[in-house]
């Protein structure tokens, strides 16, 4: 075992996945892995889905070969998925090959100036751009595919990479009888995306716990001084710490409130605002974070304890449980073959018979923070979403589980809170798995 991967499976297992709920400060030095020995866990999850993922999702979607061609300035989508880090990006145009072969393994080729190495196969390197394409032409006619798929799609844009000078320029290396050969690669990109393998998950499951842990730390009294400290301090706060952590962001943090002053009507999408924070308010925060190749999305709530108070009101306990029951009659309509919008529709019957007022907006993760796979609903739209949501649910997918729920309450008076939750879980086949654990109690401000 490399030193690389063996400071990995440390850092796994000194990062429980409930870290955030203990309110755990992370430790960047032992934590999180220094930049120049992340690529080295990257590469060997390349290598895992090049092997073992690849060939199964070519041979389903029944492409012979798939293409991938992509330069300076304008990358394909997925090409970044599938090349080994760290990669020459600047003065090049480089085109990927996945050739399928009878025994059901996939050849990985390169037709490009600048070596990639492992572990891909060189087929052309060296000459002008002219003599690429020349040679990439040829290495199609050599292989002969019947089906070759390539990178424009007309709904996802994660598999419309291929840009039209670069589909003139194929067009005019082809040979004449492969033409009719192309054909949209859109299936296998989406599934090639959204699928996890299990050493992925394994990993995924340490990086949901630290951005959680920053949302804890964000969450507190060393942050928060009740009367002082606004909403976009918290925000800024939480930047600044995934920045000093080289945790890049997907998306700027941000924070709002409810109080009892602030009312939360059932036809309102979202309730809050910004502000100095003070005492009784609650505390609502979006935070995602990308890292090792995977993405996160987190939403978590706090309350700032009133002077005298000792815990959080039972009134917003008994919310926050609502809010965790919403989520288990969402998990439990996650069923293979099972559309975005058919899970969507059977959430919201499910909570309409519990007399629930929520609203599920819930999405796939991984790569991206909004990845490609089934959207079972959408903020702005509870009626279905066409073609996203109309794809299936398949086994070893991820997910970012949100939504938000509005529930009466006698301590503001009969209002509202509106809890509002999101955590990142995969879903096994058989079940939904929070990745570190779920939010069901208060972060609490002192």
């Amino acid at each position: 075992m490399n030193r690389t991967i063996a400071l990995f499976l440390i850092v796994l297992l000194v990062s429980p996945a409930h870290a955030a709920d203990q309110g755990r400060m992370i430790d960047s030095m032992g934590d999180i892995l220094p930049l120049r020995e992340r690529p080295a866990v990257v590469n060997e999850i390349l290598a895992e889905r090049f092997d073992t993922l690849l060939p199964r999702l070519m041979t389903e979607s029944g492409l012979d070969m798939w293409l991938v061609i992509a330069r300076e300035y304008a990358d394909d989508p997925v090409y970044a998925s599938l090349v080994p880090k760290p990669s020459f990006t600047a003065r090049r145009t480089t085109m990927l090959v996945f050739h399928r072969l009878d025994d059901g393994t996939v050849e990985r080729l390169t037709v490009a100036r600048y070596p990639l190495g492992e572990p891909y196969e060189e087929a052309w390197s060296g000459g002008s751009l002219d003599e690429q394409w020349t040679a990439l032409g040829a290495l199609i006619e050599e292989k002969d595919p019947d089906r070759i798929g390539i990178n424009v799609s007309r709904d996802w844009p994660v598999a419309d990479g291929l840009t039209h000078g670069l589909h003139e320029r194929l067009l005019e290396v082809l040979p004449p009888a492969h033409v009719d050969r192309l054909e949209p690669a859109e299936e296998l990109v989406v599934r090639w995306l959204e699928t996890r393998t299990d050493h992925e998950i394994e990993l995924y499951a340490h990086v949901v716990s630290l951005a959680r842990a920053v949302i804890a730390e964000g969450f507190s009294s060393e942050v928060i001084t009740p009367g002082v400290t606004t909403t976009d301090d918290v925000a800024w706060y939480l930047r600044q710490r995934f920045a000093d952590l080289d945790l890049p962001v997907w998306f700027m943090p941000y924070v709002n409130i409810q109080r009892e002053d602030l009312e939360c009507a059932d036809d309102e999408a979202f309730c809050g605002t910004g502000g100095v924070i003070h005492r009784g308010d609650v505390l609502h925060t979006d935070v995602g974070i990308c890292y090792l190749g995977v993405c996160t999305d987190t939403q978590e709530m706090a309350y700032v304890l009133r002077v005298g108070e000792h815990e959080v009101p039972g009134f917003l306990q008994d919310a926050m449980a609502v809010g965790n029951r919403w989520q288990d009659q969402l998990t439990a309509n996650f069923e293979t073959g099972r559309t975005g919008n058919e899970i969507l529709a059977a959430t919201i019957a499910d909570a309409e018979a519990d007399d629930l007022v929520s609203s599920t907006y819930t999405h796939p993760i991984g790569r991206f923070g909004h990845a490609p796979g089934p959207t079972i609903g959408m903020w702005d739209d509870q009626d279905g979403t066409p073609v996203r949501g109309d794809w299936p649910l398949h086994p070893n997918t991820a997910y970012a589980i949100e939504g938000n729920v509005k529930v009466p309450t006698d301590g503001w008076g009969g209002g509202n809170v509106q809890i509002k939750l999101e955590q990142s879980a995969v879903f096994d086949g058989e079940r939904v798995l929070y990745l570190a654990g779920r939010q069901i109690e208060w972060h609490v401000v002192r």
